[in-house]
C-alpha cells in the first residue's frame, strides 16, 4: 500500500510518501519557526494561514520525488489531532479533498501515535512491547506499549510539558522561541553545579511530571543573577542556569523512566518527540538501559518534530487493517491517545 501523509497540527508541514513494501518514498518538511520567532511562540491563525500556501507546492514535491501519480497513491492520511484546530482543519479539508479527487480512502491519524511509531521507520526499529516516552511541546507521556493502539498511560505531566517548560524557561533567561535548541547550546558552556535546580516530584511515588514549579525556581535564580549584576544577565550565569535548568529536566524525564521500566519490566524504551532530539537526554537514557541490560530506540533528529513520514507510516498501518473515515472533515484539538482502536496483530509478548 502507498500513502501520501499530510501533519499539520501545529507550526509545520509535512508531507510524506511510505509504501508497506519499499519504506519511506520521499519527504518534506517546512518549518514556520523564523515566522512565530518575533512572536515568542506560534500565533494559531498565521500557523493556519501558511500551511494553506506550502501544503499544495510541497504534495507536488514529494510526488514528483516519489516518482508518483495521483493512480499510484492507495490512500490519504492527515493528522486529526490533537492541535491548533485551524492547523488542522487546513491538513483534513486538503486530504479530503484530494482524497475526493483521486477517489482514495482517507484516514486520520492521532498525532502522538504518528510520534510514538516514527522509531519504526529506522533500520532497526523496536519489537513490541515496549515502554514509550513521547516528549514534546505539547505533550510529557509515558505509555507502556504493547502493540499498535494498546497503549496503557502511566504517567503525564499535570501541568506544562517539558517542551513547553523549555521555551518558557528560554524566554526568562533572554534566548529565543524555540528554546530547548538554545538552553541546549548555552548548556554546553555552563559550569556544573554552580546552580542546584529541583528534581520535581521525584522524591514521591508515581510516573506524574510537574515543571511549574521549576520554571519559578528558574525564574527566581535568573532574577536573583541580575541583582547581582547591575541588572543583567551576563552570558556566563545563562549558561550556567541553561546547564542547571537542562540537567533538572532530564534527570527528572531520566528517573521516571527508570521507575516506567521497572513497574512494567520492560527491557526496551522509545523516547519520540521534540524533546528526544536533546543529546544529554539521549545519552542519559543510553547509560541507565545499558546499565539496565536493555535498549532505547528513537527517531533520526529530522523525525523528531512533527513531520509527514510518522504520519503516512501511522496511518499506512491502520489503513491496512482496514481503517478508514467517511469524507466529512473532523479533527479533534483534544485526543486521548488510549481512545484508539487496537490492532491485535501488530502485539508481540
Amino acid at each position: 500500500m502507498r500513502v501520501l501523509g499530510i501533519e499539520t497540527s501545529c507550526d509545520e508541514t509535512g508531507l510524506a510518501i511510505y509504501d508497506s513494501e519499499l519504506g519511506l518514498l520521499a519527504h518534506a518538511l517546512f518549518s514556520q519557526i523564523d515566522m512565530h520567532i518575533p512572536y515568542g511562540g506560534v500565533v494559531p491563525e498565521l500557523a493556519s494561514r501558511d500551511h494553506v500556501r506550502k501544503l499544495l507546492p510541497l504534495t507536488k514535491q514529494v510526488m514528483a520525488e516519489a516518482d508518483s501519480k495521483a493512480e499510484d497513491i492507495d490512500a490519504i492520511c492527515y493528522t486529526s489531532g490533537p492541535g491548533l484546530i485551524g492547523a488542522l482543519m487546513v491538513g483534513a479539508s486538503t486530504a479530503q479533498a484530494l482524497a475526493l479527487a483521486w477517489d482514495k480512502p482517507c484516514l486520520g491519524v492521532h498525532h502522538m501515535e504518528g510520534h510514538l511509531l516514527a522509531p519504526m521507520l529506522e533500520k532497526t526499529p523496536p519489537e513490541f512491547p515496549f515502554v514509550a516516552l513521547l516528549v514534546s511541546g505539547g505533550h510529557t507521556q509515558l505509555i507502556d506499549v504493547q502493540g499498535i493502539g494498546q497503549y496503557e498511560m502511566l504517567g503525564e505531566s499535570i501541568d506544562d510539558a517539558a517542551g513547553e517548560a523549555f521555551d518558557k524557561a528560554a524566554k526568562m533567561m533572554g534566548l529565543p522561541y524555540p528554546g530547548g535548541p538554545h538552553i541546549a547550546r548555552f548548556a554546553e558552556r555552563g559550569t556544573p553545579g554552580r546552580y542546584l535546580f529541583p528534581r520535581p516530584m521525584t522524591n514521591r511515588p508515581g510516573l506524574d511530571f510537574s515543571f511549574s514549579g521549576l520554571k519559578t525556581f528558574t525564574l527566581n535564580t535568573v532574577e536573583a543573577a541580575k541583582k547581582a549584576n547591575s541588572d543583567e544577565l551576563t552570558d556566563e550565569a545563562r549558561a550556567d542556569i541553561a546547564l542547571a535548568f537542562q540537567d533538572a529536566v532530564v534527570d527528572t524525564l531520566v528517573i521516571k523512566c527508570k521507575r516506567a521500566l521497572k513497574q512494567t519490566g520492560r527491557k526496551k524504551l522509545v523516547i519520540a518527540g521534540g524533546v528526544s532530539a536533546n543529546k544529554d537526554l539521549r545519552e542519559k537514557l543510553e547509560a541507565i538501559m545499558t546499565g539496565m541490560g536493555g535498549q532505547v530506540y528513537y527517531p533520526r533528529n529530522e523525525f523528531c518534530t512533527d513531520n509527514g513520514a510518522m504520519i503516512a507510516y501511522a496511518g499506512c498501518q491502520r489503513l491496512m487493517a482496514g481503517h478508514q473515515n467517511d469524507r466529512q472533515i473532523k479533527v479533534q484539538p483534544r485526543w486521548p491517545l488510549t481512545d484508539l482502536p487496537p490492532l491485535a496483530s501488530s502485539a508481540k509478548q
